[in-house]
């Protein structure tokens, strides 16, 4: 991990054709969706490699760029972040069903999710760029957020792992409704309509503000995880990213597959747990130099470890049946 966090690989010039590469593929999205329209396998499979694709593609270029010390932490910080986008469409999936949203709206609701998320994490990536280089103790606070967050997630697997979404006790939902009048049924893509002479929401409108509204609690968890990889805020920004730009497709690929994932919580829990203590090693080391602290390398083999393990046993135990298991995490 860099030991100073606010110097980074890209220059200007870098930030700037990132950030438009990923303005446009978000429009992209919106141009492709602006048809309602319920989303096939091939499709999703068809967008989901290239998301894939892209973020290995610009994995290898940082390699070559900038070194293999740059690749291996952009390479690890992406697979955490993967990791916990995936935990992000449990709850999309409870949501959108909570909700009854049609399927030929749903890869719209997931799109405003995602770029509510990249917004929401664009914020937490520069308080946490911010306090690094400025708090000495930031370190071992990101790390202490990070452990308690893997003991929840395990206390939460160790109890069955079943999760609801009680759409009535969303506060984002309570205040939005106290706001303004919600019309009875779905109508297309839009937010609001004319009832009656006066303007209303749609369910679709109070879905999308219950889905940004949990992206909060997944950006607390996830920005400061990956900077317990790397303390380049572009790496962080890049990582981030490329995670959260395929989960519209992933969704759709793998929402068979995701309830039987059963035992991922705890294979979140022991990634999370990971990086919470390779965080406090490294503030450690910075006070007592002999205090070891964990390479980057090691982060990486540890997580593929970690994520095969969860994948093979949960599929092992589900492959007789459906899942016991309601995948979601409030």
């Amino acid at each position: 991990m860099s030991t100073a966090p606010l110097s980074s690989v890209a220059d200007p010039g870098l930030w700037a054709a990132s950030l438009v590469a990923v303005v446009v593929l978000v429009v992209a999205d919106f141009l492709i969706t602006r048809r309602p329209h319920a989303v096939s396998m091939r499709e999703a499979a068809g967008w989901s490699a290239f998301y894939l694709a892209l973020p290995l593609a610009f994995g290898g270029f940082l390699w070559a760029r900038f070194g293999s010390a740059t690749g291996v932490e952009y390479l690890t910080g992406y697979l955490v972040e993967k990791s916990l986008s995936v935990d992000n469409l449990f709850v999309f999936m409870l949501l959108l069903s909570a909700f009854a949203v049609p399927a030929v709206l749903q890869q719209r609701v997931l799109l405003f999710g995602i770029v509510g998320a990249l917004m929401l994490r664009g914020v937490f990536i520069a308080l946490g760029a911010a306090a690094l280089a400025r708090l000495s103790w930031a370190f071992l606070g990101f790390g202490v957020v990070l452990l308690l967050t893997g003991l929840r997630l395990l206390r939460d697997q160790r109890r069955g792992g079943t999760h609801e979404v009680d759409v009535s006790t969303l506060r984002s939902v309570r205040l939005l409704r106290r706001l303004m009048p919600v019309a009875d049924g779905y109508r297309g893509t839009r937010m609001t309509v004319l009832e009656d002479g006066r303007r209303v929401l749609t369910p679709l409108a109070v879905v999308v503000v219950a889905v940004l509204a949990t992206d909060v609690v997944f950006a607390v968890d996830s920005v400061p995880a990956v900077y317990g990889i790397t303390g380049d805020p572009y790496l962080v920004f890049a990582t981030n990213a490329f995670a959260l730009l395929g989960l519209r497709a992933l969704y759709f690929l793998l929402a068979g597959l995701l309830a039987r994932l059963v035992h991922l919580g705890y294979g979140l829990a022991a990634i999370l747990a990971l990086i919470g203590v390779k965080l406090v090693l490294h503030w450690a080391h910075g006070l007592w130099p002999a205090v070891p602290t964990i390479p980057t390398v090691t982060s990486l083999v540890a997580v593929l470890g970690i994520l095969a393990v969860v994948t093979v046993t949960s599929l092992a135990v589900t492959r007789t049946g459906p899942a016991a298991r309601e995948p979601g995490r409030a």
